[in-house]
């Protein structure tokens, strides 16, 4: 009987119950090297916000506040001060621009990532709407003389600003962002010639010390 069974070869699968070929390795990695990028993309934060970068945004603001200053004392050559203390703040804002985004590409650079990634973008498109929105109201403020409110308006738009954008951003930022919201909304009920004030403490004051922040914990 031993010998019989000896003698018994299997018998062999038919071809639809051979199991599947298996996918060819290099293939699987990839698509999970594909899958894994797109969801760190999609989940990703823009990290390139300047630290050095905004404590010279604080350092440039609290000289323009300081020559601003100025205009608010009753003299001869300050007679029209709404005017030119608008005008010294106008000149702050293209001074910080060019200081924002130049050490902006700076940092972009030596993390080696793009402003065209998605958290970039995202965090420009969020940005950008309470700055332009900024923008129409002074200049719809000083069509109707009502400068006054100026300070205040642009502290809380500008802290908007930040707040949105820093969804997509280190953690820092959005707080940064309801300082100057806090800031920029008891601004507004305050007496108009503390705006210079308030906008040195703003722009000058929490830009030093969250720049200095980020730069320390995130890289200058």
């Amino acid at each position: 009987m031993l010998a019989a069974m000896r003698q018994i070869e299997p018998v062999p699968r038919q071809p639809s119950e051979q199991r599947a070929a298996p996918v060819a390795l290099d293939d699987r990695a990839r698509d999970n090297i594909r899958f894994i990028r797109e969801t760190m993309e999609r989940a990703g934060s823009f990290t390139a916000v300047p630290g050095w970068g905004g404590v010279a945004l604080g350092i440039t603001a609290l000289g323009a506040a300081m020559i601003a200053s100025r205009l608010l004392r009753p003299n001869e050559w300050s007679r029209s001060w709404p005017d030119a203390w608008l005008l010294v703040w106008l000149g702050e804002l293209a001074v910080a621009i060019a200081i924002a985004g130049w050490t902006t590409l700076s940092k972009v650079r030596r993390s080696g990532t793009s402003l065209l990634t998605g958290p970039a973008r995202r965090f420009i498109y969020s940005f950008a709407p309470p700055i332009f929105a900024g923008a129409l109201l002074t200049g719809a403020m000083i069509r109707f003389n009502v400068t006054g409110a100026i300070p205040g308006m642009w502290l809380l738009l500008y802290g908007t600003a930040v707040v949105t954008a820093g969804a997509f951003s280190i953690r820092v930022v959005p707080f940064m962002g309801l300082c100057f919201v806090v800031l920029g909304a008891v601004a507004l009920f305050c007496p108009w010639s503390w705006g210079n004030a308030f906008l040195a403490a703003g722009f000058g004051g929490l830009h030093i010390i969250f720049g200095a922040v980020i730069a320390r914990n995130y890289g200058g």
